[in-house]
């Protein structure tokens, strides 16, 4: 296998068993919130603190990848989110879980950024939209497991066995140490200039005017990115089950159906953002999902929403697949880590939010406002997405050489 598959694969896999980590606590909620009495509030919080974890982690990690390697990092995120998981099994109040999501978060935080960074320096440009979405739909494959684990374990075993599995990740981390060398781009800039190489920090993403609003810009497509996904998949099931009288099983199949169409968008994304560019396959993707959501809130009988599910699906978060490769693009290596994980952990604990949102609008309003709320979202992430200019930011000069006569 070449170092390009390589990549893919480890990616892959740690978003596989990032995604089934995160899923966990989706499947384990009524029993964690049974067992020590706690209100849906109190249980919400769970994944409030854990996306708060990723923010911290992204930013801890990805700057701690820019400063000592790829890989050796990603392996430590894994073991991290690996132990986090493990330990929630071991809690005995409802603090004690916060702490060890917070933990899982950190890890799970950290992934995601590396493994994007690894994937777009070993891929040519013309390619690195298809290998993005490779390991995009990674994330997919988790849920599909962490379903499937829960249907087996949660029964036997109780919520406490199924965060046991989590330790699985940890022979993972040893067989990527093992197989996987440092990325040949990192290593290229550590010897050219070691002092830029190291540098790895947070201001960077704002060090000039054009940098400034190249993050802000990324900021908020990837925070529109998250608040769409959650909005449709939190809420979405129950509504159309007061809406179109659709039963618990019928809410399942469209969960696949939208699922499936969510795969098929990823791996489409990818190659369109090859073939027409990145600012013209995003322009296209949110423009489809804001017509394609606010559409949608019409949708009537079983055929329609199934349909129409997969279609919002395809092209909602079809763009997921792009983010590692567009941030990527816009960053060069002494910051790309930093950058791919600050920002769009930034989207996810920002953009977790908008369930809230969501919910107290389909409370006093009606579907239909709820869904053209989330169109917006797509509208003012399309404006974001056209502000982009062509071409990698740059570390500021300035920086450098202060601290070349530092030392």
């Amino acid at each position: 296998m070449n170092y390009q598959k390589k990549t893919v694969v480890a990616s892959v896999a740690g978003l596989t068993l990032e995604g089934m980590d995160i899923m966990f606590i989706s499947f384990a909620m009524s029993m964690i919130i049974a067992e020590f009495h706690i209100d849906l509030a109190t249980g919400g919080l769970i994944s409030s603190i854990t996306n708060l974890g990723m923010l911290f982690g992204g930013m801890i990690f990805g700057i701690l990848a820019d400063k000592f390697g790829r890989v050796r990092v990603f392996t430590y995120t894994i073991l991290l989110f690996a132990i986090g998981t493990a330990l929630t099994g071991l809690a005995t109040n409802i603090e004690q879980v916060y702490i060890f999501r917070f933990i899982a978060g950190l890890g799970a935080g950290g992934e995601y950024g590396i493994g994007m960074a690894l994937v777009a320096e070993a891929w040519p440009k013309n390619k690195q939209g298809r290998a993005s979405s490779y390991v995009s739909v990674g994330a997919q494959f988790g849920v599909i497991l962490a379903a499937l684990l829960s249907a087996i374990l949660l029964p036997t075993w109780g919520w406490r066995g199924l965060f046991f599995v989590g330790i699985i990740p940890v022979i993972f981390a040893f067989i990527v140490r093992k197989n996987l060398d440092e990325s040949p781009e990192w290593l290229t800039s550590k010897k050219g200039n070691h002092l830029v190489a190291k540098q790895g920090k947070l201001k960077q993403l704002f060090a000039t005017r054009r940098t400034a609003l190249t993050t802000i810009a990324l900021a908020i497509m990837a925070t529109v990115q998250i608040a769409g996904y959650n909005g449709l998949m939190i809420w979405l099931p129950s509504m159309l089950q007061q809406s179109q009288g659709l039963s618990v099983s019928s809410s399942a199949l469209w969960t696949i159906s939208t699922a499936v169409g969510m795969i098929a968008g990823m791996l489409t994304f990818g190659q369109f953002m090859d073939r027409l560019g990145m600012k013209r396959t995003y322009g296209l993707f949110l423009l489809a999902s804001a017509v394609a959501v606010f559409l949608y809130s019409y949708a009537s009988g079983s055929t329609g929403v199934l349909i129409g599910g997969a279609i919002v699906g395809f092209f909602s978060n079809g763009m997921f697949a792009g983010y590692g490769a567009l941030i990527s693009y816009y960053y060069p290596v002494e910051i790309r880590s930093t950058a791919t994980n600050t920002i769009f952990n930034f989207g996810r604990a920002l953009g977790g939010l908008s369930p809230i949102l969501v919910g107290f609008i389909l409370q006093h309003a009606t579907v239909t406002i709820a869904m053209g709320y989330l169109a917006i979202l797509y509208c003012i992430s399309f404006m974001a997405m056209i502000s982009l200019r062509k071409g990698q930011v740059k570390v500021k000069q300035e920086t450098i050489t202060s601290l070349t006569k530092a030392v």
